[in-house]
């Protein structure tokens, strides 16, 4: 026995050595590996895109991989070594996976809109489309290229197919670039199937994505649907999923994320479908009803507010919109836009058309918001001044006044950027509204108060505030109770409440 157990420890011992060999060159390669890692040099250490990846990549694959980034504004150098029919992770509320939908639904045609995208991109959101969409629904997929100029993109045919499914993948190419809207019409115009589904090409769908939104059509054919979205990640294509949320906008015309009404918590199931003002974008409807309520407003430019005028002109006109939690998109967040740097032009142009057609008496509002000169919105509301402008026109013209960081609710004078976190608005009854205004009953509007305490103004919620009767009333008099002015703490301009310092300016 004794001899049994020498023998055995001796054969340990060899296979241990053994063993202990045949590692000892791969970990030592995984160190020569590592330390040629350490020693290739960052060419684009300031890039969005390697800020939290790519430090494996050789000189030439970084070069290859930030021109690509530029291009496209997401990692399109990694999107071409993905597998198009990767996994993605179920973020699916989870009473949805075991929910049933009847076999007889509506049919479905995709209409994906792409301009300069890269085409492995395409294919992946193709390739999601067909593996997650029953083929008895699926009527087509519709590429919409809206005059792409990069070789990929502007040369990719109807070359993919399935082998099943002939014909199945069709292709409309605008002759001259006109815009997300115009896009969006020519794939509806070109659609066949009983529902239409409004997609970007940089998606891809999660599974039984269509049957929610199909059997919610097929109860009422007046709703227009959205999904709910998860984010991917510009540069390492990650999935990040978003809260459940309704599709609200500010009077700048521009979508947010907002909550659902009160109503939609009390259900108690985050599977059920919820009211909401607008879409984001990407739109699901019956083909015909979206054609007997206008479609779109073909008169929009390039980028902006066209999904706004939809969901005001829905809500007029005899249809609703909501948010359907079971179904969902993974849809890629680029760092920029490359086909149009500057957005602004466009958008703010859009937003005043929305004023002009739908806000009647209210579209002063969105002439505040998109801050335009003082005379114009003197004459435009006469109730509504914005202080900020007269605040820096005596004091610096180079600063606004700002929310300041959040979470918080000390505001400062900042930099001019004119983005809503400067959007103040001043009522005649002297009430100063700061970082936006919106105009539902359940808005967290936020206005400048001496809460009695401290040295510095904050802003709090108008509703509480009142409750609280702090001092929230402001005027452009000089007299013998608290002024506002400007001070320098820290190396940043703020707002100061004191009772005899020299105002800002004497009005």
């Amino acid at each position: 026995m004794d001899n049994a157990n020498t023998m055995w420890s001796f054969l340990s011992a060899v296979g241990l050595m053994n063993k202990l060999e045949k590692s000892a060159p791969a970990a030592e390669r995984k160190e020569e590996v590592k330390d040629k890692r350490k020693m290739v040099r960052k060419l684009y250490p300031n890039s969005d895109l390697f800020k939290k990846w790519g430090d494996d990549l050789s000189e030439e694959e970084q070069k290859e991989a930030e021109q690509l980034f530029q291009r496209y504004g997401y990692n399109a150098f990694l999107s071409d070594r993905l597998p198009l029919n990767r996994e993605i992770p179920d973020t699916r509320p989870p009473r949805c996976a075991v929910k049933n939908y009847l076999k007889d639904l509506p049919t479905i045609s995709v209409v994906l809109i792409y301009l300069d995208e890269a085409l492995s991109i395409i294919k992946r959101a193709i390739r999601s489309i067909v593996d997650k969409t029953p083929a008895r629904l699926l009527q087509e997929i519709i590429l919409v290229d809206d005059h792409s100029s990069n070789g990929e993109s502007a040369c990719f045919q109807n070359n993919f197919q399935t082998v099943d499914r002939p014909g199945l993948v069709k292709k409309v190419r605008h002759s001259e670039q006109l815009g997300l809207t115009q896009a969006r019409l020519s794939g509806w115009k070109a659609a066949e199937g009983e529902v239409i589904a409004i997609l970007d090409a940089h998606i891809e769908v999660h599974v039984q994505w269509a049957e929610p939104l199909l059997a919610r059509i097929k109860e009422d054919r007046t709703v227009i649907l959205t999904p709910v979205f998860d984010k991917v990640k510009y540069d390492d294509l990650t999935l990040s999923p978003y809260n459940t949320a309704s599709h609200g906008f500010d009077w700048a015309m521009w979508c947010m994320y907002e909550s659902f009404r009160p109503e939609w918590y009390a259900l108690n199931d985050e599977t059920q479908p919820g009211k909401s003002p607008s879409v984001m974008g990407i739109l699901v409807a019956d083909c015909k009803f979206f054609g007997e309520i206008g479609s779109l407003d073909g008169g929009m430019k390039i980028y902006g507010g066209e999904n706004v005028e939809l969901g005001i002109r829905v809500w007029l006109c005899g249809g609703s919109i909501e948010v359907v939690p079971c179904s969902k998109i993974a849809h890629i967040e680029r760092a920029v836009k490359p086909y149009l740097p500057d957005l602004s032009v466009t958008m703010k142009r859009n937003a005043l058309r929305v004023a002009e057609v739908w806000l009647d008496e209210y579209k002063y509002n969105v002439n505040i918001a998109w801050n335009l000169p003082l005379e114009v919105r003197r004459e435009a509301a006469p109730v509504y001044l914005c202080f900020c402008w007269q605040m820096i026109n005596d004091l610096k013209p180079e600063l606004c006044v700002d929310q300041g960081p959040m979470p918080g609710n000390t505001p400062i004078l900042y930099g001019c950027h004119f983005y809503s976190t400067q959007h103040c608005f001043y009522r005649s009854d002297g009430q100063l509204y700061i970082g936006g205004i919106k105009s539902h009953k359940y808005n967290s509007n936020r206005c400048l108060v001496d809460p009695f305490s401290g040295l510095y103004p904050g802003l709090y919620n108008c509703k509480i505030a009142k409750q609280k009767d702090f001092n929230m009333l402001w005027d452009f008099k000089q007299v013998n109770i608290s002024c506002c002015e400007a001070s320098k703490f820290d190396e940043t301009h703020l707002l100061e409440s004191t009772k005899y310092h020299e105002i800002i300016a004497d009005y």
